[in-house]
């Protein structure tokens, strides 16, 4: 099988290095709806490959001459040798793990007064909005990371693509959060919009999106041959009423605001599931109570939980036909077939064995985590809140 992949390495002012790196095996590289993708590959450590492999440089996977992803190499250099077993000189090999450069964006938090330094942060939280999802996420970044934010935070060769009217009205409240985690409420509250990073030339580029309905066109099915494994599962939701408290009033006393956000169907067609949600850093004169309680609700919705293994067709190819964010149909059996967003898709490929590309599909709930994993984030994201008031 033909595997049309080139991984190129970059300095960090995105200079390619060398040639397309050579003798590599075993790629694997996972890219993520809102989130960092991340990646390994293992290759011969021949001394060409090795010169490159130094840190603060960047991985790029092209698939089909199409950038796949890219960003810095997390661990460049993971050596092992051992006696060749056909007599012939044998150089090691080295294994590389990288992450996408949305995974530098990851690595900062947000500012109440991003312009003013660390020592002179006031003790308020930042609002912005309401606005479109897109522009308060644009503001977010630039102003914690990118071309408007203090020079020392500023992520080299780092801009903002031009804006795509993404996105619908909602606002946001933050103060010393993930920025990540930030970005990804305000796209949830305001339309479900998607964001990612890209190299484009000598620049990094980061931009927001609206997810496509390609549930007509893009379909995976036994019958059209371009699926090999389909895992389904659905589950009950953890919550359908999302019951939001506000601050309490200085000095006690009644005045508190509450809200009540609920999922009607989803409680129609299971049960009843209240969760109370604390509210007291939000402002509701924004609205932020609301979408507090909107986020609960997604973060608890009935997870279709939808794996499956697909290969590329001449009419349907994974980053060609449909992207992460985008609503895709796959068939059940039994006549029966489920719509919903991809998640994630995994490229796996070797120059013997071909590509397979693994796409996952479904709630934001839909994830290969064990449950475990799921709620120790859900418990970390909880108390980081706590900890920033």
């Amino acid at each position: 099988m033909r595997v049309a992949v080139q991984l190129l390495i970059t300095n960090r002012n995105l200079v390619v290095q060398g040639d397309p790196l050579a003798g590599w095996r075993d790629l694997d590289a996972v890219i993520k709806f809102n989130e960092p993708g991340s990646g390994s590959v293992t290759l011969t450590a021949y001394p060409e490959v090795m010169a490159q492999l130094q840190p603060g440089n960047r991985l790029e996977v092209i698939r089909d001459n199409r950038y796949w992803m890219g960003g810095p190499m997390e661990i460049p250099t993971d050596y092992t040798w051992s006696i060749s077993d056909e007599g012939e000189p044998d150089p090691g090999r080295v294994t590389i793990n990288f992450s996408d450069d949305l995974a530098v964006v990851a690595g900062y938090i947000t500012w109440p007064t991003p312009p003013a330094s660390w020592t002179a942060q006031p003790n308020v939280w930042r609002t912005i909005g309401p606005d479109t999802s897109e522009n308060i996420i644009r503001r977010l970044v630039t102003e914690n990371c990118g071309p408007t934010a203090r020079a020392e935070r500023r992520i080299p060769n780092f801009v903002l693509d031009a804006p795509v009217g993404a996105g619908t009205a909602t606002n946001v409240s933050t103060r010393f959060e993930p920025l990540l985690d930030t970005c990804r409420r305000v796209a949830l509250a305001g339309g479900g919009i998607g964001f990612r990073t890209w190299r484009d030339g000598g620049q990094i580029k980061f931009g927001c999106y609206s997810p496509r309905d390609r549930t007509t066109t893009a379909r995976f099915s036994k019958g059209l041959g371009n699926l090999r494994y389909l895992g389904f599962k659905q589950s009950a939701p953890t919550v359908t009423h999302a019951l939001v408290a506000g601050s309490e009033p200085e000095g006690g006393g009644v005045g508190r605001t509450f809200r009540e956000v609920a999922d009607a169907a989803a409680a129609a067609t299971w049960w009843r599931v209240e969760r109370y949600v604390d509210g007291s850093e939000a402002n509701d004169d924004t609205g932020e109570l609301t979408n507090a309680g909107k986020v609960e609700l997604a973060d608890g919705a009935a997870p279709i939980e939808l794996s499956t293994i697909t290969i590329d067709t001449p009419d349907l190819k994974a980053g060609r036909d449909f992207g992460l964010g985008d609503r895709v149909t796959v068939a059940l059996p039994n006549g029966l077939q489920a719509t919903d967003l991809v998640r994630s898709i995994h490229l796996q490929a070797s120059p013997n064995s071909g590509e397979y590309v693994s796409t996952l599909v479904g709630s934001s709930a839909a994830t290969t985590d064990p449950q475990m994993v799921q709620l120790i984030r859900t418990l970390s994201r909880r108390l980081g809140r706590l900890e920033t008031r």
